[in-house]
């Protein structure tokens, strides 16, 4: 087993962790997200997701800490979410094929996206997102260790975009729900 695959089995165990963390148990929250990733690695689920979804981002994967750890409130809200959303509905068609420009290949030579990276950081250090600027510089920390062919593998994956999507869905309902109340 290489490195990646090592890599995407243990966040995959952690991810669905996290989803337990999610479950309203009380004071059993946390043994209940414990004992669901022991299980997801020994049970068979983080491989059998590990298939379903690829590899997990470590973007993903540091989200799924924060809600291990019970960090609330959590760093992806709705704005963050939207605008994962909507650089996804940009990225995913061009990558996939529909036009000329395939910005996943320049996630193998990411000079240009690492400059673009750096203003990205300045804003998050600048409106003081400090959660947000801690897991991007993780993020490169990883691209950086050689695991990740590709800079986008790192930053997000789709199994991320569907938890956006979610997120947004979850606030559009409950917005919906409160206008029909009045």
């Amino acid at each position: 087993m290489n490195a990646l695959a090592a890599y995407g089995l243990l966040a995959n165990a952690l991810i669905f962790g996290a989803i337990a963390a999610l479950l309203p148990l009380g004071i059993l929250r946390p043994r209940a997200a414990l004992a669901a990733t022991a299980v997801a690695l020994l049970a068979g689920i983080a491989p059998v997701m590990h298939g379903l979804f690829g590899t997990p981002s470590v973007t993903l994967l540091l989200l799924a800490i924060l809600q291990l750890a019970d960090r609330t409130p959590s760093p992806l809200t709705h704005r963050p979410a939207l605008g994962l959303l909507l650089f996804a509905a940009l990225f995913y068609p061009a990558a996939l094929g529909c036009g000329s420009f395939d910005p996943y290949a320049l996630g193998y030579q990411p000079w240009p996206l690492l400059g673009a990276l750096v203003p990205v950081a300045a804003v998050l250090w600048w409106r003081r997102l400090d959660a947000w600027l801690i897991i991007l510089a993780i993020d490169l920390a990883a691209w950086a260790s050689g695991i990740f062919a590709n800079l986008w593998d790192v930053l997000f994956d789709p199994l991320l975009v569907l938890l956006a999507a979610i997120i947004v869905g979850r606030r559009l309902v409950i917005r919906l729900i409160a206008s029909r109340r009045r």
